[in-house]
């Protein structure tokens, strides 16, 4: 008998029934037991329920749900895609940080596990100058353009292989207890990453009024 099952309800019911209900009988005991049964259907599914309320533990439609709530129709589950490796999604991007240019490369980074290139014409750290940054013909800096404002060029590269981002695999940048490596399982690969999603992943975190022009490569 475990707790919340038919036989755990039908023997709650029948220790606060009044003395005058005699002792137990057949009849008593399958009455008790019908009315077991309802209970343990309403105790399972308020359990399953209050699961559903929180992300860490909600499944299925419910999980599909939530990022609805949070993110309208800009985080789909996708084909095929598992309750975990959504969940891992809606984490990552509940709280992610917005219109900055570190917030826009990295969410290419959690997307693809591949740092992008980001210039912006009107910003001397990336064209360079005398005093602040490189610059060589072909080498380093670029051509600066100061009727470019709000504007920048990515170069956003498509994952090498299907995997996760940023967990190495064994002998391969990481090791026990060295490098990015975890206990993982496939459900969290980055499977069937779309230009389709670079596209939204850079679009989702650029500030209003802002140009991403988007390069992307493998």
């Amino acid at each position: 008998m475990a707790t919340g099952d038919q036989n755990d309800m039908a023997a709650r019911i029948k220790a606060v029934l009044p003395p005058w209900f005699g002792t137990p009988s057949p009849i008593l005991n399958a009455l008790l037991a019908g009315i077991g049964a309802i209970w343990a259907f309403v105790y399972s599914l308020l359990a399953y329920v209050i699961t559903q309320t929180r992300i860490a533990t909600a499944t299925g439609i419910f999980l599909d749900m939530i990022s609805l709530d949070f993110f309208g129709n800009g985080l789909p589950r996708k084909a095929g895609e598992s309750d975990a490796a959504f969940r891992a999604r809606i984490d990552q991007n509940i709280l992610r940080p917005q219109a900055t240019r570190e917030a826009l490369s990295q969410a290419l980074v959690d997307l693809t596990g591949r740092a992008p290139v980001i210039f912006e014409p009107t910003r001397p750290e990336d064209t360079g100058s005398y005093t602040s940054g490189g610059a060589g013909y072909g080498v380093a800096g670029g051509w600066g353009d100061l009727n470019l404002p709000f504007q920048c060029f990515v170069t956003a590269y498509r994952p090498r292989e299907n995997g996760i981002a940023n967990v190495a695999g064994w002998n391969a940048g990481g090791g026990y207890g060295v490098g990015p490596i975890e206990y993982a399982d496939l459900a969290l690969a980055s499977l069937g990453i779309s230009d389709s999603d670079i596209d939204a992943a850079i679009a989702a975190v650029l500030p209003a009024a802002t140009i991403a022009w988007t390069r992307i490569s493998n």
